[in-house]
């Protein structure tokens, strides 16, 4: 018996090395995350002690002068910042109001198609735009949107609902609207499937249930298909609001120009700016150990909130 146990000891400690060794291939997938995730996350926070420095590119880290909280204080009481952060607040606030309830409900209307066939193409319709870089997608907003040869003026023309084309992209109140539009059109597809996945992953006799009660089509989506999803619901929100002073640089840069300048700067453009153009590494490092300060904040509060009101949370 004794002898028995001996060898089951000794298969447990073997166990895991044969694992790694059959699974090398697998295991080998993982590796490239691991050295970018260090190498771009996690080496970079050693440098965030430049926000504290009048940082000096010949000098160094360890030969720039520390000045305490100096750019942090001028980031507060300059006006282009607070502008910025309005603008960063504006344009994901719009976002979260439309951008994350229309994923939900588009997959909620995926998951009522009985064709399967059509469901895979309006899928395929949907995915396509994610796959195509902001260079490339934006230009064809800019094009869709232009007052010389856009099809939106002309459509408008057309139905009389404008007496004369409009120059869209020089209208700065128009430029909010525009960036969460586009961002929905290129990323609603992409977003749905997190959602549609965890529709698959519901009872099917729940459904069945609800049917036989007498549930119609909606009913049954409020009161299964909804309640089934709402963890991975919570959990996408937080991870919204965590994220609501990101805007994505690639898009703002795209299709930002002089004449809407002043309700497109946001704080992803301002920081590339700042730091890479006008090389204030000092600065521009102060804007970025702010903004994930509040990121971190946003994160937790978010998570208190859910916590308190549905039981649900990350941590």
């Amino acid at each position: 018996m004794l002898r028995g146990v001996i060898l089951v000891k000794k298969t447990e400690k073997t166990g895991r090395p044969a694992r790694w060794k059959t699974q090398l291939e697998l295991q080998s997938m993982v590796i490239p995350v691991i050295v970018w995730l260090v190498i771009f996350c996690y080496v970079p926070m050693a440098f965030t002690a430049i926000a504290f420095q009048d940082y000096n590119l010949i000098e160094g880290l360890a030969g720039s002068q520390w000045v305490g909280l100096k750019h942090f204080r001028a980031l507060l009481t300059d006006s282009s910042f607070l502008r910025v952060m309005g603008n960063t607040f504006g344009i994901n606030l719009l976002g979260l109001a439309v951008g994350f309830p229309a994923p939900i409900v588009f997959a909620l209307l995926l998951n009522e198609l009985t064709s399967r066939r059509f469901t895979r193409l309006v899928q395929t319709a949907t995915y396509i735009p994610y796959f195509f870089s902001w260079a490339v997608f934006g230009g064809l907003v800019i094009n869709f949107l232009s007052p010389s040869t856009g099809f939106l003026n002309d459509f408008l023309l057309r139905t009389g609902l404008i007496g004369e084309k409009i120059n869209f992209m020089a209208n700065p109140d128009a430029f909010w609207g525009i960036a969460m539009l586009s961002s929905l059109v290129k990323n609603l597809g992409y977003s749905a499937i997190i959602y549609i996945a965890a529709i698959a992953g519901v009872d099917p006799s729940l459904f069945e249930a609800a049917r036989i009660d007498g549930a119609g089509r909606f009913k049954v989506i409020w009161y299964v298909t909804l309640p089934c999803i709402s963890g991975t619901v919570v959990i996408m929100l937080i991870f919204s609001i965590a994220g609501i002073l990101n805007t994505g640089i690639e898009q703002i840069l795209v299709m930002q120009n002089i004449m809407n300048l002043a309700r497109s700067e946001t704080l992803d453009t301002y920081v590339y700016k700042i730091g890479m153009q006008q090389m204030n590494f000092s600065y521009a490092t102060a804007v970025g150990l702010f903004k994930s300060v509040v990121a971190v904040v946003l994160l937790t509060a978010a998570n208190m909130t859910s916590k308190k009101i549905s039981g649900k949370g990350l941590f």
